[in-house]
């Protein structure tokens, strides 16, 4: 086992290490200079292209539900607890690399989605079928030649390991240690109800799936950013020093004792990129089931999801903390937050702090929602994956599965599976850079054509 958790830790250094930040922030660099910016040229126009009802084509959702649904799987512990980690571990400075991995994000996200758009299939129960593997798969043998189905089979073999962790146990234990801190339910009494409903809303397949998702996001996305927004104008007269300490130890590095890159940088675009995961791959398996015929129209929507996931709900969590009083600083410039607090306490406590008596359930109840989300949107993407490798049968198999393993998250610890997952995650990274990079010749000339129309 030891050996098993220092091979992992390995390869999980290289998955989330400088090498592949700097690969997914260069790619997001690429993509937004050689789309001209277009996640904020497109801004307003995305928010109306949402809300359109004129949208025509063959996908089985609508580009509302898919984005709803790749929310779902991103909107989440990354959120508020991510956040916290980020600070604790960087410095309040990681916050505004959060924002760049963000902005940057926005056009990967478009990218992602144009290709999965493109490149999507229709398989044998009549379903759209979408996403790196795919495009990967059909877009560089159409551009190259050759065979690529073995790099779309890597992509999908790290999405499916990635989802059992990362999008189940590990949410399922998250809301599980919620309930239990929070109202004194037992984990696996969380387990049962928790297996159950997922089950109930998998067995429907995405049009149940986003169903739920396109309901339960908005309301909880709304209401957490209201908790926070009540919180920030209660502390309002604390606001310009958290800004200050956010850009001010963006650059320096110091409060947390250690050098530039290796903290501030490192944490801010690592927990960035885990939160709204634009670059991972796995937004588009979303976007590809929208019904809509125009790629670059679902592209445009797809890249609402970095700026509401980390320049919306992330700013608030970070400002709510920011403002807490549970951070100080020394006469060196050395941070020190109360009681060590990190992660998901850290928080809560900033919300119970600026709201006595409702702030933790504010925490509380967002992360049992979110996290709920992210065990459905995260079951499309691992059955999409596992369609890809095994064929679509196999999925009916993967249902069961998945939700038995719903209920295993909420009573076991789960260190091994957290580290397997993560690097996992991180790893999907790797063959659907190669491909973004590869077709996005692709992504720009159906961009200019689609300007000039």
């Amino acid at each position: 086992m030891e050996v098993l958790n220092l091979v992992v830790a390995k390869v999980g250094g290289f998955a989330w290490g400088p090498i592949m930040i700097f690969f997914l922030v260069g790619t997001g660099v690429y993509l937004t200079f050689g789309t001209r910016v277009v996640q904020f040229r497109k801004l307003i126009y995305a928010f109306q292209l949402l809300f359109s009802k004129d949208h025509k084509g063959d996908g089985d959702i609508t580009p509302f539900q898919a984005l709803m649904t790749s929310l779902s799987a991103t909107i989440g512990t990354g959120n508020i607890a991510g956040v916290a980690t980020a600070i604790a571990a960087g410095g309040p400075g990681a916050v505004f690399w959060m924002w760049v991995t963000g902005a940057f994000g926005g056009a990967v996200k478009f990218g992602e989605a144009v290709l999965a758009v493109k490149y999507r299939i229709t398989n044998e129960n009549g379903e759209q079928s979408g996403g790196p593997m795919y495009y990967i798969k059909l877009g560089m043998k159409e551009k190259f030649g050759g065979n690529w189905g073995w790099l779309g089979w890597a992509f999908a073999l790290f999405g499916f390991v990635a989802s059992f962790g990362i999008g189940n146990m590990v949410q399922s234990n998250s809301v599980a240690s919620a309930m239990a801190s929070s109202l004194s339910i037992p984990t696996w009494i969380t387990g049962i109800v928790l297996a159950i409903a997922v089950g109930m809303v998998i067995i429907g397949g995405i049009k149940t799936i986003a169903g739920v998702t396109s309901k339960i996001v908005p309301i909880m996305a709304v209401a957490y950013i209201a908790g926070s927004i009540v919180v920030l104008i209660a502390k309002a007269a604390m606001i310009p020093d958290a800004f200050g300490m956010i850009f001010s130890n963006a650059f320096s590095g110091t409060a947390v004792g250690g050098g530039f890159l290796g903290t501030v940088v490192r944490f801010g675009v690592a927990r960035g990129v885990f939160s709204n995961e634009a670059g991972l791959g796995s937004a588009p398996i979303a976007h590809a089931a929208s019904k809509i015929e125009d790629p670059i129209t679902q592209g445009i929507i797809a890249s609402l999801g970095s700026f509401i996931d980390t320049l919306v709900v992330c700013s608030m969590t970070a400002l709510v903390i920011l403002v807490s009083g549970l951070i100080s600083f020394d006469a060196n410039g050395l941070m020190s937050i109360t009681d060590s607090l990190s992660g998901a306490a850290l928080t809560s406590t900033a919300y119970a702090t600026s709201l006595p008596g409702i702030g933790q359930f504010i925490v509380t109840f967002g992360l049992i929602f979110f996290a709920f989300s992210t065990i459905l949107g995260w079951f499309y993407y691992g059955s999409k994956c596992l369609e890809y490798i095994a064929g679509v049968k196999a999925v009916e198999y993967y249902k069961w599965i998945w939700a038995g393993l719903t209920f295993v998250g909420s009573v076991v610890s789960l260190d091994l599976v957290w580290n397997l997952s993560d690097t996992f995650n991180g790893l999907m990274a790797i063959p659907n850079l190669i491909g973004l990079v590869a077709l996005s010749p692709v992504i720009f000339s159906l961009l200019k054509t689609y300007e000039k129309n």
